[in-house]
């Protein structure tokens, strides 16, 4: 057993050197470390979330209504929104009771618009029940 020797005020202290020198200088500086590391690592995942909110087209598309016209038309109103100067092709389809394919156009949006409503019609081969946009990229060559 370790006897705690009192000091000249009565209290209780530690025996010298019993945690090392400069231990309290050692935890200091981990801890700046951490905090640098731990400062960088944000300010890179800031700089990389901005970067990536603010380069790039864009591109946004949804279906707003559609209408079974006749047994070979779908009409589809189509919202796109995209970079002012942004070409995107839109690919449409459509589909019977069945979930079996019937109808489907690759629109190409073109207009100098950031907002862009157009109306569809898609040609089936038979009545479709749906009008569902399958996505939009950029077409290629552009």
């Amino acid at each position: 057993m370790t006897a705690v020797q009192a000091g000249t005020t009565g209290t209780p202290t530690p025996p010298a050197g019993r945690y090392g020198p400069g231990a309290d200088a050692r935890a200091d500086r981990k801890l700046r470390i951490a905090a640098i590391v731990a400062g960088v690592l944000v300010a890179a995942g800031v700089g990389w979330y901005g970067y990536d909110t603010l380069s790039g087209d864009k591109v946004s598309a949804q279906v707003v209504a559609f209408e079974a016209v006749s047994d070979q038309e779908v009409q589809i109103h189509l919202e796109v929104h995209k970079g002012t100067d942004t070409v995107t092709v839109c690919t449409l389809r459509s589909v019977d009771a069945d979930h079996n394919e019937v109808g489907r156009k690759d629109v190409r949006i073109d207009r100098h618009a950031k907002d862009v409503d157009t109306l569809v019609t898609v040609r089936t081969t038979a009545r479709g029940e749906t009008g569902e946009l399958l996505g939009c990229s950029s077409p290629s060559g552009s």
